[in-house]
């Protein structure tokens, strides 16, 4: 029987199965991460190593840096997240890995670690999409959300607003233009000399400013969800740039706090109308910037002003990590979807077609 016959027999077993445990691997980025996953909400271990010491020097994520530091750690986290959840790889009943979007390197160390794991231990193997992982961390923080809901996703890469129509179900409403909120933080972050990673560094530097401070610009999109962070962006470089040569003095919590009420306020109206047009009065949070202290207060408040619950991921589960992959993975081992051996990385791997 070949490695895919068996894998079909036992998706369908484990379809039936009352309790499914999922190990899973994810390194699209600068984290090297594995977890083991219980029906798609229990995490029964969590383990990342972070390689943000070794991209400090750089000022940002270095590829080739991050693929030779997945390959030192990857073996390792597994066998970390085996043993805190008290499995063995016999006794786990499948293999997830993140295989795109993300650093193609990066990508390709989990992706073959999975599939030579998969293999010697004849599991099923579930690709997963990134982002999915990202929508899929707040089933792990709130085991009763369940589909509909609206999602806004915003990370260093992607800044989306999606129709969650059921798991692994998902409508575009809008997106960024040009810039994603992350990275438009991390430039900011760079022009106030806050160093990597300069996203949460200027969150927590903003909450001593005067959010009136600067005047920003509100960028117009065609798309009535859609967001445009390149210019807000440019705005406020210019701004910074234009004040020190001219020898004026500026405060850098009231540009930290100007430039991030800026940013969340774009984000938060753009989600609430299509919160109020799609008329599920479900909303939650993903990705790596769902950490940003202002965006929660302002979804929060915003959310219960409207009668909207809002479900936002733990602090911990809002980066990049292992147990989200693992929860998506169990949807879509539902769906019956798994992967062959021939399962590469995709980068540029898109979540709605």
């Amino acid at each position: 029987m070949t490695y895919l016959e068996q894998s079909k027999q036992q998706l369908a077993q484990l379809q039936k199965k009352e309790t499914v445990r999922i190990l899973a691997i994810e390194s699209s980025c600068d984290e090297t991460a594995a977890a083991v996953i219980e029906n798609g909400r229990k995490i029964l271990s969590n383990c990342v190593f972070s390689q943000i010491d070794l991209h400090a020097l750089y000022g940002g994520v270095v590829p080739e840096i991050a693929s030779r530091a997945h390959v030192e750690a990857v073996d390792r986290m597994v066998d970390e997240a085996l043993r805190e959840a008290g499995e063995t790889l016999e006794s786990i009943d499948a293999i997830a890995v993140t295989y795109g979007p993300g650093l193609v390197g990066a990508l390709l160390t989990g992706v073959t670690s999975a599939k030579a794991l998969a293999y010697a231990a004849k599991k099923p193997l579930i690709p997963v999409h990134h982002i999915e992982g990202h929508i899929c961390a707040n089933f792990l923080t709130d085991p009763e959300l369940e589909p509909p809901f609206t999602c806004l996703v915003v990370s260093g890469g992607h800044s989306h607003i999606l129709e969650v129509s059921d798991y692994g179900e998902y409508r575009l409403l809008g997106c960024t233009q040009d810039d994603a909120a992350g990275e438009a933080f991390d430039k900011a972050a760079r022009v106030l000399n806050l160093p990597y990673p300069g996203g949460p560094r200027l969150d927590k530097l903003a909450e001593e400013g005067d959010i009136h401070a600067l005047k920003l610009p509100n960028p117009h999109t065609d798309g009535k969800y859609d967001f445009s962070f390149s210019g807000l962006k440019t705005a406020f470089i210019n701004a910074v740039h234009n004040a020190r040569q001219k020898g004026e003095n500026l405060n850098d919590a009231d540009l930290a706090a100007s430039f991030r009420h800026a940013v969340v306020s774009m984000l938060a109206d753009k989600t609430m109308q299509a919160v109020k047009d799609t008329h599920v009065e479900k909303l939650a949070l993903a990705g790596g910037v769902s950490a940003n202290s202002l965006l929660r207060r302002e979804m929060q408040k915003r959310c219960d002003k409207t009668g909207v619950k809002l479900y936002m991921p733990k602090l911990s589960l809002c980066g990049d990590n292992a147990a989200m992959i693992g929860s998506a993975a169990y949807f879509r081992l539902m769906k019956g979807e798994t992967a062959a051996l021939n399962l590469n990385a995709r980068p540029s791997l898109p979540l709605v077609k």
